[in-house]
């Protein structure tokens, strides 16, 4: 059914979830005929023993009153005997009431009739699932909205002020609104500090240790008054690894970008109210394991009917971009006909995909619907290069593998890119092999919901970014001595592009310290720790690091932990603190800097050995960590040693043979502390 035609029904919907049990064998049927969009498909779980689970899905064709025939297909099983139906046949029986509905099911082999279980319906929804909203002080949770209020839109749209969790139950899922709902208060005043990736990150991780009884089908969304560290442009982040039960968090930037109406828009509150709340479903789609529209052909493909999921550049979708939509327009032409619903492929995922594929914090993201062996072709316009920083592309054990990606134009013409395009891991496909083993897909534990910011590359122009290739959200992907080959693929502009495969060797150990410090070295929170570059929160990740800088102090690693020690610690550090009243439902804290630690972790890092920080940072990272630590010492009125670091940033990469236009940038940023420094001795 289409929400052109919603209503009354003139009779109530039989589909929804249908359940059977017998001696050891529990058995659930998700019957998918009629209701708010429906897609003439069945699908069931079979549990047997408690533990052996099979899966399948058939798209159905009416074969009477309430009966419908169909095909199984993309049947997920460890053993095809015991489960070798290849038909079914289903006809329900309409009891007058709903829980007296049920379901006759007939599996066929060969066109013959095998078993037959009866069905009992238990839901009219799919799956059950949890929100919370929370708002940080200063802003409101965006859960509905008015769906007339802005002229643009479909003249078929039902008038209606529609909420978040009406979005969800259309789409199949039992909502449940939990008791949160909170007011996230600050306990301090002044001018808004910026959210900064660690620290949203630490704010969920506080967040689900506090509520770590809730169920895993559960989200939080957090609704940010100020703006992340990042910039205006970004909207909305999402975070795959959040806790003990990988439970999955969001964060939406109220006050960033989709807060902006375009000049001239005939009602300018009602558009921030509709951006606001699509971006909410945007990064809440993605949770449940949604890519965005144009990224169907990403991560390992499910095939539904044996048809794989298919880029859908044009969908009327919330997964879709309304920017990307209609650029030109700015997203008019999108929301004059989006219905506020996900397309047909993403219901028959979140529907009739294996719930564990669907279900937060289960399957890693993008693993189970999109790419695989991509369709390779040759770009065009573009060169896609992997490198890293140094003569010969051998790292040492337990030495973090940071990536330099670089990205040409190659034609003889200005193009138009995403400014962000580099930046977006979800947006491109990052594989690592190691020799003898099953390739894996890194996948980052942020997800950026970013402003579309173009950018023209005039011929021979090149972009350039890092890639933090050892550990992702689904665990570490280097972190074993041998042979690795890695290799990027994504998207510009319609045309696939793969990059080289780069081949690197990681080296034995060389002692009993590394050896004994691996075993707690390759956990999840040194992951996080290291890939967010620090924490204020996962203590048990930090103690690993400080012992890694005392034991392995001449070694590679020893400067990355040094790195992820320091910077949490240079500046005031936001916090969402649980522990004191209970009735206050948190509240948002400044943790002070410690500026002797952070001096003395910098220094570690990045002056003590120049060129091997640079070496097994990158030439990119250490530029940019370089630049934060002459920051975080012009913080502390130290603009004669924030200089200093300049030069030596300028010195070390001018050795490096780096692009003059960076080395110029450098100059001038150690300019603006001379300067600062001369003001304060004037001024004395």
């Amino acid at each position: 059914m289409n929400p052109s035609s919603l209503g009354e029904f003139p009779l109530s919907p039989i589909s929804g979830l249908y359940v059977s049990s017998e001696q050891q064998i529990s058995e659930e049927l998700r019957l998918d005929v009629d209701g708010y969009y429906s897609q003439m498909v069945a699908s069931g779980t079979v549990i047997s023993n408690l533990s052996s689970t099979i899966h399948w899905i058939a798209k159905l064709t009416a074969n009477g009153p309430n009966t419908w025939t169909g095909n199984i297909r993309n049947k997920y099983l460890d053993d095809i005997q015991s489960f070798p139906y290849t038909n079914v046949k289903i006809q329900v029986t309409r009891g007058s009431l709903p829980e007296l509905h049920t379901a006759e099911v007939e599996f066929l082999i060969g066109g013959e009739t095998d078993r037959t279980s009866t069905f009992h319906f238990q839901s009219p929804y799919f799956h059950p699932v949890e929100f919370e909203f929370d708002a940080e002080e200063g802003t409101t949770p965006v859960t509905t909205y008015q769906t007339h209020a802005h002229p643009d839109m479909p003249t078929s749209l039902p008038d209606e002020t529609l909420s978040i969790a009406e979005v969800f139950k259309r789409t199949g899922f039992d909502v449940k609104i939990s008791d949160g709902n909170n007011i996230v208060s600050k306990d301090y005043t002044g001018t808004d500090k910026k959210w900064n990736t660690q620290e949203m990150h630490d704010a969920m991780q506080v967040y689900w240790s506090h509520f770590d009884n809730k169920p895993q089908w559960s989200m939080w969304t957090f609704f940010a008054n100020s703006e992340a560290e990042e910039g205006h442009g970004l909207g909305g982040i999402m975070f795959d690894s959040i806790g003990p039960n990988h439970r999955q968090g969001t964060a939406i930037f109220n006050n960033s970008f989709i807060s902006d109406p375009p000049k001239g828009d005939p009602s300018p509150e009602a558009w921030v109210q509709r951006y606001r709340f699509w971006c909410a479903c945007h990064e809440m789609g993605h949770a449940f394991n949604l890519l965005h529209s144009w990224q169907k052909h990403l991560g390992h493909p499910w095939e539904p009917l044996e048809r794989p999921l298919t880029p859908e550049p044009k969908a009327l979708s919330f997964m879709n971009y309304p920017y990307n939509f209609d650029s030109k327009a700015g997203g008019k032409e999108f929301f004059k006909n989006f219905e506020y619903r996900f397309s047909d492929q993403e219901l028959l995922f979140m529907r009739h995909a294996p719930e564990r594929f669907v279900q937060m914090g289960n399957a890693d993201w993008a693993v189970d619907h999109g790419f695989e062996h991509p369709i390779i072709s040759i770009h065009p316009s573009f060169n896609l290069e992997l490198r890293v920083n140094r003569k010969s592309p051998i790292f040492q054990w337990l030495e973090p593998t940071v990536i330099e990606i670089k990205l040409t134009n190659t034609s003889n013409q200005p193009q138009s890119i995403n400014k962000h395009l580099l930046s977006d891991l979800y947006g491109m496909s990052v594989m690592v092999k190691k020799d003898g083993k099953q390739g894996r897909r890194l996948l980052p534990h942020v997800q950026y919901l970013w402003n579309i910011e173009n950018k023209v590359m005039m011929p021979g122009e090149s972009l350039y970014e890092t890639i933090f290739a050892s550990v992702g959200k689904n665990g570490w992907l280097i972190d074993d001595p041998g042979f690795y080959n890695i290799q990027v693929a994504m998207q510009i502009n319609g045309h696939n592009i793969v990059s080289n495969n780069l081949r690197l060797r990681v080296l034995p150990p060389t002692g009993y310290d590394q050896e004994f410090l691996a075993q707690d070295f390759f956990s999840e929170e040194v992951g996080r720790v290291l890939a967010l570059d620090g924490s204020r929160y996962l203590e048990k990740g930090n103690d690993i690091l400080r012992e890694v800088t005392e034991k392995l102090s001449d070694h590679a690693v020893a400067l990355h932990a040094h790195i992820a020690l320091a910077k949490p610690l240079a500046f005031d550090y936001q916090f969402l603190d649980f522990t004191g009243d209970s009735d206050t439902k948190g509240k948002i804290k400044i943790i002070p800097a410690q500026p002797d630690e952070a001096r003395k972790q910098f220094t570690s890092a990045l002056t003590k050995h120049n060129q091997i920080a640079a070496k097994t940072l990158s030439n990119i990272d250490y530029h940019e960590y370089m630049e934060t630590y002459s920051e975080f010492l012009s913080s502390q009125e130290e603009n004669k040693e924030a200089a200093e670091v300049q030069n030596a940033l300028y010195q070390t990469l001018s050795e490096r043979n780096v692009l003059d236009s960076v080395l110029q940038k450098i100059k001038d940023r150690r300019d603006i502390y001379e300067q600062k420094e001369n003001e304060y001795f004037t001024n004395i």
